[in-house]
């Protein structure tokens, strides 16, 4: 029976996740598979993979084949170097010890790098935000300085609309006076 290690979607639509699988090369994308290897969530950056190395070494060193993109994930989660170097112990070039310890050290000097991505990532966002708040409190600056003048400009118009307002108030306080004087002097006639 052919096998292939490869990657079975699930998730919804626009948002994928999979399940890295070992399975029947005849068998359905999605349908029956051997044993469940690990999965693989491409949405996060950088993408999670939860990978039994173990299982995944068992399979390739059976004569299972793994898919392109299966591939990469075995080869980034660091199982195709794992596999490489049990070779070497088949052949006599190194012991357990070894591929223990060159393993090690190749997973240490990954996660460094998957490390120092993730803190480029949080200090890029951190950059970007404080960036939006200097934008942000530069427009509220604009946004004041022109309000200011207006403020001013009502404050001058009320002061001299006020004195015409006081000037009309006399007009028509005179216009009143000089009313009930014609109305007497239209009655007399």
């Amino acid at each position: 029976m052919p096998v292939k290690i490869r990657l079975q979607r699930h998730g919804k639509k626009g948002k994928p996740f999979y399940w890295v699988v070992a399975a029947d090369s005849r068998s359905k994308r999605d349908g029956k598979f051997l044993e469940k290897l690990g999965t693989y969530n491409p949405n996060t950056n950088p993408a999670t993979i939860n990978l039994d190395v173990d299982s995944s070494v068992k399979w390739l060193q059976n004569g299972a084949q793994p898919t392109d993109t299966a591939r990469a994930i075995l080869s980034y989660k660091g199982v195709m170097l794992k596999n490489h170097l049990l070779g070497g112990v088949r052949k006599g070039a190194l012991t357990e010890e070894q591929v223990e310890e060159k393993f090690s050290a190749w997973l240490a000097e990954k996660e460094k790098g998957i490390q120092a991505k993730v803190d480029g990532l949080d200090k890029a966002k951190a950059d970007a935000k404080a960036k939006a708040l200097e934008a942000e409190k530069e427009a509220n600056e604009k946004r004041i300085a022109a309000a200011l003048p207006e403020v001013e400009e009502e404050a001058t118009s009320a002061e001299a609309a006020e004195a015409p307002a006081e000037e009309a108030t006399e007009a028509v306080e005179a216009a009143a006076e000089e009313a009930p004087a014609t109305e007497a002097s239209a009655e007399e006639e």
